[in-house]
């Protein structure tokens, strides 16, 4: 017999708790009747399935829903919460980490998505370093277009 797989049920168990406590009316816990909270369980519910299957292909997606949800979460209640997208790169570069830590692959993109993120959240105190990211981002976001057409001529080209 087919051994079934857990993670679905881990989410279903986690949404179910969610919607469970928003009934109740707790008090304590009312700044987590969100979506956010949704995405939050939805991560933790890979990140579980993971660790106790010992498969470890979950971690990166785990750590990216949570670390997604919980910047989101951050931004919705937080004043002091950092509002800029390189936290994004921040999170994608601890998922890469964390799965490191189990699969020993990834480490690199670990620290270059690190690395990038953090020096673009504060690049801002650093304008008169940094003048030329701006720079760089504004002439990608004018032109982006272009780039998708020349990657679909390489696609195109490397399938013949």
């Amino acid at each position: 017999m087919k051994k079934q797989n857990p993670l679905f049920a881990y989410i279903l168990i986690g949404i179910g708790v969610f919607f469970l406590l928003r009934e109740l009316k707790l008090p304590i816990i009312t700044d987590f009747y969100s979506w956010q909270t949704l995405l939050i369980i939805i991560g933790l519910a890979f990140l579980i399935h993971s660790y106790r299957s010992r498969s470890y292909e979950h971690i990166f997606t785990g750590v990216l829903i949570l670390g997604i949800g919980i910047h989101l979460h951050g931004l919705q209640h937080y004043p002091f919460w950092i509002d800029h997208w390189g936290i994004y790169l921040l999170i994608i570069g601890l998922a890469f980490l964390i799965r490191y830590f189990k699969t020993k692959t990834g480490l690199l993109n670990s620290l270059i998505f690190l690395v990038v993120g953090g020096l673009l959240i504060y690049s801002q105190q650093f304008n008169h370093y940094f003048y030329w990211i701006y720079d760089l981002f504004s002439l990608i976001e004018k032109f982006w277009p272009l780039i998708l057409i020349i990657l679909g001529f390489i696609l195109l080209k490397k399938g013949k």
